[in-house]
């Protein structure tokens, strides 16, 4: 019988592909599988048009040092995300649109949005990011969801509608779904309301040319890499871990797996994970996120003085960017249909109608034409079962979050959603990554 890897990665998203580059670069016998036919994960690109645009995660901000160096390494360019002009805010069926950072809501809706806001970040700052459950009153900050917080304490309802677009657009999910404490970790871990919705200085401030999927294609091309080979259990004993997929069984002294827990979920595990562990799987569900990107003939938008970033509490469409290419090759918008609105329009036809009247009530009636349009439904992909990132639901931090890290057995945990720092992002799924590969060499 041949000797067992030093180390199974199971996901070739950037997380796993990280660990395994580090474990092979400290001389180790490493392999990855992918359930997908391709590598990249949460991160899709494809050409559409005259372009190569993402269906997935495609943005870096100030911070995000740790994708930053991979980019730079790998030799793939980021370009700035457009952002001149004014953004569209549409709520109960008013339009407006307003050039700063915060929107514009009326005199006394702003000052207690920016109150709020403040109060968010003044929270989150609280929270150890290492260890969110040791939090000052953490059990009542878990208790409630962001939803029930902002009931108690937001007072105009302009001033909560925003905040609630932030929520959906930060998590893709229902703040009546999250966790208040929940939340105020991923603030934490991501820098604070502001540096997680804006373009300029935050999560949206760049993009990357030919796509982010690059990243993990030019890393899987220098690894052991199995597709198409969905993992169906992990057994594990005192001497070996064993990974059993459709493409067969492997022998491994470690396993990592670098998929989110709703994932895991779905796998036979043996022996039964301890019961923290257990229940945590069975409580992370993903977000809920259609990406929706229509190119067009010319930039109306801009024509119009607006930058094509879009807020809204009506239509399918909850947050939209001018998506052009990053030579003016091509004119596109895209826009992001999350949570509620992410499950309400299962038929393709029908979506693409709504969406299509959603980006032309934001930004004129040409966008119901566009050259190509086409989207991705995250929550009906079955190696995804949705996006961003799994989320925790109020009672689920204080009760089993301490298990997210923790290793079981000869078993550890990569992921965005094991991230310290950027949590949710691609930055935060190599932090993930690396300090899982640490793990293992430490366990040598």
């Amino acid at each position: 019988m041949s000797e067992p890897f030093d180390a199974v990665v199971v996901g070739a998203g950037l997380s796993g592909l990280c660990a395994a580059r580090r474990l092979r670069e400290a001389g180790l016998r490493v392999t990855v599988v992918e359930a997908r036919d391709r590598v990249g994960g949460r991160t899709l690109s494809r050409r559409l048009g005259e372009d190569v645009i993402d269906l997935g995660g495609q943005w870096i901000g100030p911070t995000q040092d740790r994708v930053a160096r991979l980019a730079e390494e790998l030799g793939v360019a980021t370009f700035p995300q457009h952002h001149e002009g004014d953004k569209v805010l549409c709520i109960g069926g008013r339009k407006t649109t307003y050039a700063g950072e915060i929107p514009s809501i009326g005199a006394l809706g702003l000052v207690e949005l920016q109150a709020t806001i403040w109060r968010l970040d003044r929270l989150a700052r609280r929270v150890p990011k290492a260890r969110p459950w040791d939090t000052p009153d953490a059990a009542a900050l878990d208790a409630i969801s962001v939803a029930g917080w902002l009931a108690r304490n937001v007072v105009s309802r302009r001033a909560r509608a925003v905040v609630e677009i932030a929520v959906r657009s930060i998590l893709a999910c229902e703040p009546s779904e999250v966790s208040f404490l929940y939340f105020l970790f991923y603030l934490r871990a991501g820098g604070g309301v502001m540096q997680l919705a804006r373009v300029a200085g935050g999560a949206q401030e760049r993009r990357f040319v030919g796509g982010a999927q690059q990243l993990s294609e030019r890393l899987a091309a220098r690894l052991d890499v199995t597709l198409d080979a969905p993992v169906r259990a992990i057994e594990q004993d005192e001497d070996e871990a064993r990974v059993v997929s459709a493409r067969g069984t492997l022998r491994a002294r470690r396993v990592i797996l670098a998929l989110p827990p709703a994932l895991v979920d779905r796998m036979e595990l043996a022996p039964h994970p301890p019961p923290l562990r257990d229940q945590l799987l069975a409580r992370m569900p993903m977000g809920a996120v259609i990406k929706c990107l229509a190119v067009y003939d010319r930039p109306f938008w801009r024509e119009r003085g607006l930058s094509g970033e879009g807020l809204s509490t009506d239509g399918p469409v909850r947050l939209a960017f001018d998506d052009s290419a990053h030579d003016g090759s091509q004119h596109a918008l895209v826009g992001f249909l999350l949570g509620a609105t992410a499950t309400a329009l299962p038929e393709p036809r029908a979506r693409r109608e709504a969406v299509l009247a959603s980006l032309a009530q934001m930004f004129g009636h040409e966008a119901q034409d566009p050259l190509h349009y086409v989207d991705q439904d995250w929550t009906r992909e079955r190696e995804s079962l949705g996006g961003y990132v799994g989320v925790m639901a109020p009672g689920v931090m204080t009760t089993c979050g301490r298990a997210l890290r923790e290793p079981w057995g000869r078993v550890h945990w990569a992921g965005t959603e094991t991230a310290t720092e950027h949590a949710g992002y691609m930055d935060g799924a190599i932090q993930a990554g690396e300090r899982a590969a640490a793990e293992v060499l430490a366990a040598r």
